[in-house]
C-alpha cells in the first residue's frame, strides 16, 4: 500500500500546477515534495507528473488517479468533520480564517473578551488575504468580505463594511482637493473592488504611492503624504484622520460568515460563531 503522505503531496502539486507551490502551500521544502512524488511514483512503478522548469503537468495515468485521490481526500476530511461535529463544547480549538482588514483591525482587538466568555476554548485568528478551503480544513470557520459560492457551505450576511475617503489632518493640500494624491494598492491588486473605487474617486487625479493592504495604506495616510480610502471604523476611530468629501457612488463591502455544511451544528463551533455574529453584527450590521 502507497504513503497517504505522498498521495496528499501529488494532490498539493496537482493543485499548485508546480513543486514550489506545493511546498509553500504544505509548508515544507521544495526537495521533500520532490522526494515524496518521486516515492509515490517508484510504488505505484508509474510517471504521474510531467516535471518541467516553470510548471507540472499530469500525465494520463496522473489525471485519472488524481480523480481518485481527491475522493479520498474527500472522504477523509469528511470524516474529520464527522468527528469535529460530535466535539463538546467544553473545550477545543477553532481556527477563523478572515481578510487580515478584519483579523488585524477588528477581531484581534475582541480576544479578551472572547476569553472570559470561554476559556477553555483555543480561538486562532488566521488573518489570510486568500480564501481557504472550509472542506480540506484549511479553517473551521471564514469571514469574507463577500458572498461565499463554494458548495455543502452555509452563509450568513454578518452585515456591510462602509468605506470612505480620509487624509491627516496636517495633510497640506487639504482644502484644495483639486491637488489630492492619492494612496492605492499596487498594480496586481487592479481588480478588487476597493482598488477600482479608489481610483474611481480620484477622477484622474495623482497616485502618490500603492501598497499591498489597508493597514499600511492606514499607516502611511497618517504621515500626511496623501488621502486613503479606509473602512470608516478605521479612519473614524483614528483623531490624526479627517474624513473628506467625495464624489460619486458610496462603497462598502458585504461581511459574511461561512462554515462547512457538516459542522453546523458543531457545539463548539456553534460557541465561536455566535460570538462573531455577536461582535460583528453590533459594529457593522444588524445588530448596530
Amino acid at each position: 500500500m502507497f504513503d497517504w503522505e505522498n498521495l496528499r503531496v501529488f494532490l498539493a502539486v496537482a493543485r499548485a500546477g508546480s513543486l514550489s507551490g506545493a511546498a509553500r502551500a504544505l509548508k515544507v521544502d521544495h526537495a521533500t515534495v520532490s522526494r515524496r512524488l518521486n516515492a509515490l511514483e517508484a510504488q505505484l512503478n508509474v510517471r504521474l507528473v510531467d516535471r518541467q522548469p516553470r510548471a507540472c503537468h499530469l500525465t494520463a495515468v496522473g489525471l485519472q488517479v488524481h480523480t481518485l485521490a481527491a475522493e479520498m481526500e474527500a472522504n477523509a476530511f469528511a470524516v474529520e468533520r464527522l468527528v469535529r461535529a460530535e466535539q463538546s463544547p467544553a473545550a477545543g480549538r477553532v481556527t477563523v480564517s478572515a481578510p487580515p482588514v478584519l483579523a488585524s483591525n477588528f477581531l484581534a482587538g475582541t480576544l479578551s473578551q472572547f476569553c472570559k466568555l470561554y476559556p477553555q476554548v483555543q480561538l486562532s485568528i488566521a488573518s489570510q488575504a486568500q480564501s481557504v478551503s472550509l472542506g480540506r480544513r484549511e479553517a473551521d470557520i471564514a469571514v469574507r468580505l463577500y458572498r461565499p459560492t463554494e458548495p455543502d457551505s452555509v452563509t450568513r450576511k454578518l452585515g456591510d463594511m462602509p468605506f470612505a475617503l480620509y487624509a491627516s489632518q496636517h495633510y497640506e493640500h487639504l482644502g484644495t482637493p483639486a491637488e489630492w494624491a492619492f494612496i492605492a494598492y499596487e498594480p496586481q491588486y487592479a481588480d478588487m473592488p476597493h482598488q477600482k473605487w479608489l481610483l474611481s474617486a480620484a477622477q484622474g487625479r495623482k497616485v502618490v504611492c500603492e501598497v499591498s493592504d489597508i493597514t499600511t495604506q492606514h499607516a502611511v495616510a497618517r504621515t500626511g503624504v496623501g488621502v486613503a480610502g479606509l473602512p470608516t471604523f478605521i479612519g473614524d476611530a483614528d483623531p490624526l484622520l479627517r474624513r473628506l468629501p467625495c464624489e460619486g457612488d458610496g462603497f462598502s463591502r458585504e461581511i459574511w460568515l461561512v462554515v462547512h455544511a457538516d459542522l453546523r451544528h458543531s457545539p463548539l463551533l456553534r460557541a465561536v460563531m455566535g460570538f462573531i455574529v455577536q461582535v460583528i453584527g453590533e459594529r457593522f450590521g444588524t445588530l448596530a
